[in-house]
């Protein structure tokens, strides 16, 4: 970690951002000049309540590394110049929350050429720019705001430059990211450890939102599953209060953030200590999906060719379980699999844990690629995630036994066996590299490991 530690010595590279944003215009708009004009998200008020809101926005925190609210910034394209505008002294909230960052202050910290007070924002864009034109984004430009002294105003390809962009990652975004999962890491060993003396799924989100807090991530990157037992066939399961006696095994999704980077990892592992045959059957099928798909990535790689690797080996592993059976090219061609593995392997990672980017269509037609958050080639400097599953739903499933195509290829007697697996996922975060990967997750997933840390704890 200590390359990591050094690379985060440094301001975050908000200035490359909106180089890079700007770029992307070009790209699109050859002759575009004039001002990419972003706001921080707004303070506001619980509903109901008299705390704020404190998630910055995504696109201002990309291009400003700064997560201040009600906060503003402007990148002359031409000039290649940018203005972070942060609010002034309030004395009033002086009282209650301390003097806020000064424009001195500010301009140390963030990668930036300019600080003032959001009081100036209007006077800065009032300047005369009669042949530019203002990029923001819909929905984000706050009622006292005016683009009039501009030739044009543009409130589309700004969002989908910044989404684009994001897409690559630089050095210090994956340091970011390698910290997040460090930290995480740290928190899933801790709950490998509690899990056999625990007595309920909220003791383990506890001990887990501990552990990262006091290593550094403060914010989780998502609400995390702690889902025991048949649990762990709901894919965003929500409870986390469950009962953990008498249930096999504990499917983990949890990850911290760090500075507005996400984890997101998943292990899946027996609650005393020793999986049952049909949890290791399952369990060793998704290692190999996981294991055989990350070795195929590298840059240009195409998404959907590796998530259909990902089925075939479920339909062989299926099959030799007995739970599947038939033809195994038939089985794929009837997307019978989908029952067991319905969602996409992975997604893009990094300021959101779903991140932008990734040209999902939610209109396929085809069951097998409908959920896939990722399509295409895959870019070097790119994090995915490789999160195949194998689930026993009843909710799911039960409808392919009642369909005369799909029916023929399960076995309702070997499958009766598996309902008390309930579900198995591994999920790991890669770095897309021009030729291979580099698994930036470090979590123990090792069977072996696994057991004799449950055991001996």
């Amino acid at each position: 970690m200590e390359a990591v530690e050094a690379v985060l010595t440094g301001k975050y590279p908000a200035k490359n951002h909106a180089r890079r944003v700007a770029q992307y215009i070009k790209k699109k708009n050859p002759d575009a000049s004039g001002v990419l004009y972003l706001e921080g998200q707004k303070t506001r008020m619980i509903e109901d309540n008299d705390e704020t809101h404190p998630r910055q926005r995504r696109y201002f925190n990309y291009m400003t590394g700064c997560p201040l609210p009600d906060a503003y910034f402007t990148y002359d394209i031409t000039n290649d110049k940018s203005t972070l505008f942060i609010p002034p002294i309030d004395p009033e909230s002086v009282i209650w929350s301390g003097l806020p960052l000064s424009e001195e202050e500010a301009l140390a910290l963030y990668d930036v050429d300019v600080v003032q007070t959001s009081n100036e924002v209007a006077a800065s864009l009032a300047r005369p720019n009669p042949t530019a034109t203002v990029y923001g984004i819909a929905d984000q430009v706050s009622d006292h705001i005016t683009f009039l002294q501009f030739k044009s105003t543009d409130l589309t390809l700004l969002k989908e430059a910044i989404e684009e962009c994001r897409v690559v990652k630089d050095d210090y975004e994956v340091a970011l990211t390698k910290k997040a999962n460090a930290i995480s890491t740290i928190a899933h060993t801790a709950v490998l450890k509690a899990v056999k003396k625990a007595r309920n799924e909220r003791e383990l989100e506890g001990l887990f939102i501990e552990k990262c807090i006091a290593n550094g991530a403060r914010e989780q990157a998502y609400h995390g599953i702690f889902a025991s037992g048949e649990a762990a066939a709901t894919l965003h399961y929500v409870k986390n209060y469950e009962p953990l006696e008498g249930k096999l095994n504990l499917l983990l999704d949890a990850g911290g953030e760090y500075s507005c980077y996400a984890s997101d990892i998943t292990r899946t592992f027996p609650i005393n200590g020793k999986f049952s045959k049909e949890s290791r059957a399952i369990y060793d099928i998704v290692l190999e999906m996981q294991h055989t798909c990350t070795n195929m990535l590298k840059e240009g790689v195409v998404w959907d060719d590796v998530h259909l690797e990902a089925h075939k080996i479920a339909i062989d592993g299926l099959l030799s379980l007995g739970v599947l059976q038939g033809d195994k090219e038939d089985i794929l061609k009837s997307r019978t699999s989908v029952a067991f593995f319905p969602h996409g392997l992975g997604h893009y990672l990094g300021m959101d844990t779903h991140d932008t980017g990734g040209h999902p269509n939610y209109a396929d037609k085809d069951t097998m690629f409908r959920y896939l958050r990722v399509r295409g080639k895959l870019p070097a400097g790119s994090i995915i995630t490789v999160e195949p599953g194998i689930y026993f739903c009843r909710f799911i499933i039960e409808p392919f036994l009642q369909d005369p195509v799909h029916s023929q290829y399960i076995n309702f007697d070997v499958l009766n066996k598996y309902w008390a697996v309930g579900g198995v996922r591994i999920e790991d975060n890669i770095l897309i590299t021009k030729t291979g990967y580099e698994n930036l997750t470090t979590a123990i997933k090792d069977v072996a490991e696994m057991e004799k840390i449950i055991s001996e704890s």
